[in-house]
């Protein structure tokens, strides 16, 4: 049990080293935290009992795991950043009642960005925000 404890604060201590020791080494030539370029991109029911994101970085180009990383930054950049004003991707949805959230967090050119909204269904996230959500 002793040896157990001790092995497992032995590897906290090398974690928290080597995460010291990354952080310090990026300090002079990252930006801060809330000021590298990239947004979160979340969509989960409104309970959170599931959840699913994406990283999307567009500056200085569209990079990242989102599948549609081109589209998506094409749609937040005709936006200006603002997620209430996507250019979406009209359709014609049911009146399905199965809530989705989708959140935004992160800097669009510099600016801090934090922007929720929850949708009927998923045809409707989809509809109001074309390719940002497709993931």
């Amino acid at each position: 049990m002793q040896r157990s404890v001790s092995l497992a604060a032995a590897a906290l201590i090398a974690v928290t080293a080597t995460a010291a020791g990354t952080a310090a080494g990026h300090a002079a030539t990252d930006p801060p935290p809330d000021r590298r370029p990239g947004l979160w991109l979340t969509v989960s029911d409104p309970e959170r009992t599931w959840l699913r994101g994406v990283l999307l970085t567009c500056h200085p180009e569209p990079s990242g795991p989102h599948p549609d990383a081109v589209g998506a930054c094409e749609a937040v950049s005709e936006a200006e950043g603002d997620f209430a004003r996507l250019p979406g991707d009209p359709q014609i949805c049911t009146k399905e009642y199965d809530p989705v959230t989708a959140r935004a967090v992160g800097v669009w050119k510099g600016q801090t960005v934090a922007w929720q909204k929850t949708y009927p269904n998923p045809c409707e996230l989809d509809a109001a925000t074309g390719a940002v959500f497709r993931f």
